[in-house]
């Protein structure tokens, strides 16, 4: 019966159907029909351990986050961000491509969403990069790659939910994701000037012929505009790996400040639109709660059906090499990745794919990276590629003119960070172990 669950989730997924509401269809098939003798699982004790799933605080962090994200493209916080960055690195070649790069990178540390951190950076690039001449197709590949930053540079709201669920450290989870995250921040600007070759532009000519003088009033006059809004990555992330706040405390005091500055010192915000957007997160978290609610079910009910044992047998009938089984875990990661959004996958996953993980005698820290890894890999890959989509309306570029540049990001910046991520276990465990001394 766990076969015909299985088939009925794919099914679903494929053809389209709510994610929510495939897990249900799956779970349903094992409520009636599972079982050791086919006659099914109480309802009763099912509906019970859902909601005492979703009875934890952590989860708290992931509404605030996604408010805070709001706020920032509201409030045109991003915007002062991305023209600080522009003094640095605009003037290079592929220059307004790092900014994106990097301005992602900045704000997915805020609001942990990739499509989020899109929305709130691609609305202020998409029009420098028309400006700037470049083709549409690869302005928008690059920010769909780059805005999933946000799942690499915590915090994030999936490494918060994986964390949760494996009952692991979230702070240490966060720690595994960092360096792989600065490695595809330098793939992805290696890989953008290797696809610009021999461009140039009037307006990048006039960037480089900045004097000194001139960087020195852009730095000022930028920095003293962007102060405020600096200062909220800094709050976050200083005050979670400072020990001074939880992530739910650091999320509370992101939406705070947020507002404070989006309101008092940007005047973008007023009280129509605070409204308007804590309304649209609590949308938002709401579909994320009923989607996790779904989930911890059916992921009990796979449990209860023992499928990590049957996925262990069947990955051990290929080869008992545990790096082989690894290999074979990221591909089937990958491609239901292509099928939902990240957030689903790891709920999905983890909770059969950990007793795996485990049993092979990996660092269960390693996989929290290599799962930010592949979620990023499976969100930019179609069918599903709800980051490819939102990219090409923002960037008004059609999808098969970013098919072909977002082939080559995938090939050569996140096909290498996810191999070296899975074969150099010490990538992602150096600032866990540095900093919580979690073992190698």
């Amino acid at each position: 019966m766990i076969f015909a669950a299985l088939v009925i989730l794919m099914l679903c997924l494929i053809i389209g159907v709510p994610v929510p509401v495939s897990f249900m269809a799956s779970a349903a098939c094992l409520i009636f029909f599972g079982g050791p003798e086919g006659g099914g699982y109480p309802a009763s004790q099912l509906l019970p351990y859902g909601y005492q799933q979703m009875n934890s605080v952590p989860l708290i962090a992931i509404a605030l986050f996604i408010a805070a994200g709001g706020i920032m493209e509201r409030g045109k916080i991003g915007a002062r961000l991305i023209d600080f960055v522009d003094v640095f690195v605009g003037h290079l070649h592929g220059g307004l491509g790092l900014v994106g790069i990097i301005s992602c990178a900045i704000v997915g540390s805020i609001c942990g969403a990739a499509c989020a951190t899109l929305s709130c950076v691609g609305s202020i690039m998409f029009p420098r990069f028309d400006k700037e001449g470049y083709p549409r197709g690869l302005a928008a590949a690059l920010m769909a790659n780059a805005s999933l930053l946000g799942l690499l540079i915590p915090p994030n709201a999936t490494l918060i939910i994986f964390a949760w669920i494996s009952g692991q450290s979230v702070l240490a989870c966060f720690l595994a994701t960092v360096v792989p995250g600065f490695i595809t921040i330098a793939l992805l600007y290696i890989v953008n000037g290797w696809l610009l070759r021999g461009y140039g532009t009037r307006v990048m000519k006039e960037k480089s012929s900045r004097t000194f003088t001139d960087k020195v009033q852009l730095f000022q006059t930028r920095g003293k505009r962007a102060l405020p809004a600096l200062l909220l990555p800094v709050i976050v992330l200083g005050g979670i790996y400072g020990g001074i706040m939880t992530t739910t405390e650091a999320s509370a005091m992101a939406v705070f400040y947020a507002l404070i500055v989006g309101m008092f010192v940007y005047k973008r915000l007023d009280a129509k639109n605070s409204y308007q957007v804590l309304v649209e997160s609590a949308v938002t978290t709401g579909v994320i709660m009923v989607m996790l609610y779904c989930v911890s079910m059916l992921s009990r009910l796979y449990l209860l059906e023992d499928l990590p044992g049957v996925l262990l047998e069947v990955f051990q009938g290929v080869s008992d090499n545990p790096m082989v089984i690894m290999l074979m875990i990221n591909i089937f990661l990958v491609i239901m990745g292509m099928l939902m959004d990240d957030i689903s996958v790891v709920v999905l996953t983890t909770p059969i794919l950990m007793p795996i993980i485990m049993q092979l005698g990996f660092n269960p820290i390693h996989y929290a990276a290599i799962v930010g890894v592949n979620t990023g890999l499976g969100c930019i890959t179609p069918p599903a590629a709800p980051v490819l989509y939102l990219s090409g309306r923002l960037g008004n570029a059609p999808i098969d003119e970013m098919m072909k540049p977002c082939l080559w990001f995938i090939l050569l910046c996140w096909i290498p960070v996810l191999l070296v991520t899975v074969f150099f276990p010490k990538i992602s465990l150096f600032l866990p172990h540095l900093f919580l001394d979690v073992p190698w």
